[in-house]
């Protein structure tokens, strides 16, 4: 069990981040609430993410299938309204958990995986919002498509596996300007008619807010440093 002070800085910290982002919002013209917070919960134990759920945060994300499983049926259960994302690079074979798991997949980013997702979902009758991780930066090492290739893929995943296609997702390289990725996210995003842009973490998340972000993932600004 965490300390009490522990568990309590969890709201403290929440209630500051609400503050900031309805500024960032009224800074960039938004509407009140146009932009949703995602607390990372991953590495983080239960009772920190029950501590969040009491604190009225309701939408997390986790970043393995494994985690979650062993961490969140007994977490929703007892909050049946909390809705859950998968931040983390999904294997195919793990589809199918991922569709009974979460409400909404932001890691869709390869042929192999939208195919294995859509008949995960003919299988279960479940169908998560999908969302597609842009790969930025064009890095070698990092997951997600190319910017030059994802209009074709958004198109494929809608058309040829028939996935709930909601947005975009990146992750701007370490280093670089990050408003230069987002707003290239949120271009991709307008010619293809997607409506959610899941950009922005704890170190640059009002900048994404005045680029178009609709959903910020905070991990850290949430939970304090990550466990193992």
């Amino acid at each position: 069990m965490e300390a009490p002070e522990t568990l309590a800085g969890v709201a403290a910290r929440l209630a500051a981040l609400r503050a900031r982002i309805a500024a960032a919002e009224a800074e960039a013209a938004r509407s009140p609430g146009s932009v949703e917070l995602v607390a990372v919960a991953k590495t983080h134990p239960a009772e920190l993410a029950r501590a969040a759920i009491d604190a009225g945060q309701r939408v997390f994300a986790e970043n393995r299938v494994q985690e979650a499983k062993a961490k969140w049926p007994a977490l929703r259960e007892a909050a049946p309204d909390v809705a859950l994302h998968l931040i983390g690079p999904l294997q195919t074979n793990k589809a199918r958990d991922a569709v009974a798991l979460f409400d909404a997949i932001e890691t869709v980013d390869r042929p192999r995986l939208a195919a294995a997702l859509a008949r995960a979902m003919d299988r279960t009758g479940r169908r998560p919002a999908c969302l597609v991780e842009v790969n930025t930066g064009a890095e070698a090492q990092k997951a997600g498509v190319h910017p030059a290739e994802a209009d074709d893929f958004i198109a494929a995943c809608r058309s040829t596996y028939g996935l709930p296609v909601e947005g975009l997702m990146c992750i701007p390289p370490a280093g670089e300007e990050p408003a230069l990725h987002f707003a290239l996210l949120a271009e991709i995003a307008r010619r293809n008619g997607l409506a959610r842009l899941s950009m922005g973490m704890t170190a640059d998340f009002e900048t994404a807010i005045q680029l178009g972000a609709t959903h910020i993932r905070l991990g850290t600004a949430v939970f304090g440093p990550r466990r193992g």
